[in-house]
């Protein structure tokens, strides 16, 4: 048996720093949503279509498994495979609706009537699903988990799907407004916060953020969102500077709310990252958590405020 008296154990690999991991985490933001941005504004339709539905789907799926990993380092249990195979048929027939690929017209009406129904389905083949478990103690639990994952990611995520093919406008614009204006938040959050962020927001949820932070980033969205309808606002029916000061302050504080949200998953689960999908950076929910509560607002105000459909 080798001595180890007087061993020295080699040291614990070092924390990356706040910038550091904020830096990785932009530059993953940028590189995904520019290759997205990119076959979007292709000119072949495949192209633009389908490598968005791709990359689409493998944010949700891959959301999804984060936010069920979660749960079960809290202690509850789901159907993640139900809920995981849920989220790609969400995906999948919103994108077949919006394109009108079987026999719609993309209409928003159409499209939230499928939402509806197949949320109704799923919740009824959850409830089937229970019936065949061999244990009826967890059914509660195990539907509750499992649908909120699904309207968490899938269905928060599908309204970015919406904004791009929103019929009658330019949508691929409104979608590249809105994730930029919606990174501008996180951006001015952390850089404000860091220099001048004396005043805790919630400590017990997350103890870097500062209410400093949070006019930061309100104040950088709203001059982000006021300079892209100054150079593109021509692509955007309806947008007026009215609408862009609106839309930033909306945008910018919601996107904090959002990253909250996580926060309070993560806190709960005793992880410090969503998942591992970006060594050193965290998962995808880490990316993306201050788009799934602004897609809806978007959507929401490019439908019934820019728009009248």
């Amino acid at each position: 048996m080798p001595d180890t008296i007087g061993a020295t154990l080699p040291p614990p690999p070092a924390t990356p720093s706040k910038l550091k991991v904020f830096a990785r985490r932009l530059v993953s933001f940028v590189v995904l949503w520019t290759v997205v941005l990119t076959a979007l504004f292709s000119s072949n339709r495949l192209v633009s279509d389908y490598v968005f539905l791709v990359i689409m789907v493998l944010l949700a799926v891959t959301g999804l498994a984060e936010f069920y990993g979660l749960a079960a380092k809290r202690g509850l249990v789901c159907f993640e495979r139900w809920g995981i195979l849920g989220g790609m048929l969400l995906m999948l027939g919103t994108f077949l609706n919006l394109t009108g690929q079987i026999g719609t017209s993309g209409s928003p009406a159409r499209v939230n009537d499928f939402e509806t129904s197949f949320l109704i389905l799923f919740v009824l083949g959850l409830c089937l699903r229970q019936f065949f478990s061999r244990s009826g103690t967890v059914g509660m639990v195990a539907i509750s988990t499992t649908l909120f994952g699904l309207m968490y990611v899938p269905w928060l995520l599908n309204f970015i799907q919406k904004i791009n093919f929103f019929p009658g406008v330019e949508g691929h614009y409104y979608l590249l407004y809105f994730v930029l204006i919606t990174k501008f938040s996180d951006t001015g959050a952390y850089m404000v916060g860091s220099l001048i962020g004396r005043h805790k927001m919630i400590p017990r949820i997350s103890p870097g953020k500062t209410w400093e932070g949070v006019a930061g980033a309100i104040v950088i969205t709203t001059l982000a969102s006021l300079l892209f309808v100054q150079f593109l606002g021509s692509h955007m029916a309806g947008m007026t500077w009215t609408h862009a000061v609106i839309l930033g302050l909306l945008l910018g504080g919601c996107a904090v709310v959002g990253d909250l949200i996580e926060s309070i998953f993560k806190r709960e689960a005793g992880a410090k990252d969503s998942g591992r999908f970006f060594p050193g950076i965290g998962g995808i929910l880490d990316l993306v958590d201050s788009l799934l509560f602004n897609a809806p607002i978007m959507y929401l105000y490019l439908r019934h405020v820019l728009t009248t459909r």
